[in-house]
């Protein structure tokens, strides 16, 4: 089923095919996988493709059949190249400063607090905006072709969407300098032992191994995963105590009928059934 961006519905449904101007979201077995979809500029972020993300990552969140999220880049030369950088070139000091809390606002934070895991499956390069994006999700397994980096510095620039901050966390402040303030790219098999991305495969079977990993998660508690998503993050969020945010989240799992069903079915020695 395919609809064009303005008859984008209260929410989607499971086993339909979407297509925006500037991604497309194929939503089956519980699985969203949401492409950005401008090959020709190498995916290159824009205003409008922010936009358009933000309202299918919003609808997908309605959507109770969905449990897992999948980022990629359409074809596999690039997962996302990095902002579209004459969108904003003439840009004055007021602008850059809207252009960076509008998108952290619209897309980059709301990745990394969705309630449902996001996994980024990097196909090729992810610069710039587009390592921003990938560091945003929750999980990153990059294709063995894929390289990495955040060359703003070269333009005169710093990154806005989350960088400074999200890959120091990943890969330690030393690390993050290096990166930042050198411009270059990594390999991901690099990327891979300094922690930026959880596994490296072979590019045909990247999708394979993104959703083998989505199925082993939507085997678990929704309810769970969301909590332990807002736990871990609480971890990394200045004036928050992570630890106090983990008791509240475990408190709250005992009051829940998937706790029900998850310490029934351990004592009836069955597997859970968390999505009936």
């Amino acid at each position: 089923m395919l609809l064009g961006y303005a008859q984008l519905p209260l929410y989607l449904t499971q086993n339909s095919f979407l297509m925006f101007e500037n991604i497309s979201l194929d939503i089956s077995n519980g699985v969203a996988i949401l492409t950005i979809n401008r090959p020709k500029q190498l995916n290159a972020l824009n205003k409008q493709t922010i936009e358009e993300a933000h309202k299918a990552l919003k609808n997908i969140e309605l959507n109770e059949a969905v449990g897992v999220v999948v980022l990629t880049g359409a074809e596999d030369k690039a997962f996302v190249a990095g902002a579209d950088i004459k969108e904003f070139a003439d840009f004055t000091i007021a602008q850059g400063g809207t252009l960076a809390q509008r998108g952290q606002e619209l897309l980059f934070d709301l990745v990394e607090h969705y309630p449902k895991p996001v996994i980024a499956a990097v196909n090729g390069f992810a610069l710039g905006g587009g390592l921003e994006l990938a560091m945003s999700a929750h999980i990153r397994i990059a294709s063995t072709n894929a390289k990495m980096g955040l060359p703003e510095v070269s333009l005169g620039v710093i990154p806005g969407y989350g960088g400074t901050q999200r890959l120091a966390q990943l890969v330690g402040k030393g690390k993050a300098n290096e990166l930042i303030f050198t411009a270059g790219m990594i390999s991901s098999e690099e990327a891979f032992r300094c922690g930026l991305v959880n596994s490296v495969v072979e590019q045909d079977v990247l999708m394979d191994t993104a959703l083998k990993m989505a199925s082993k998660i939507l085997r678990n508690s929704p309810m769970a995963i969301r909590s332990a998503i807002k736990a871990v993050n609480a971890g990394y969020t200045s004036g928050v105590n992570g630890y106090e945010v983990e008791i509240e989240e475990f408190a709250k799992c005992f009051g829940t009928e998937e706790f029900k069903e998850g310490t029934t079915a351990f004592l009836e020695k069955r597997k859970a059934n968390f999505r009936k």
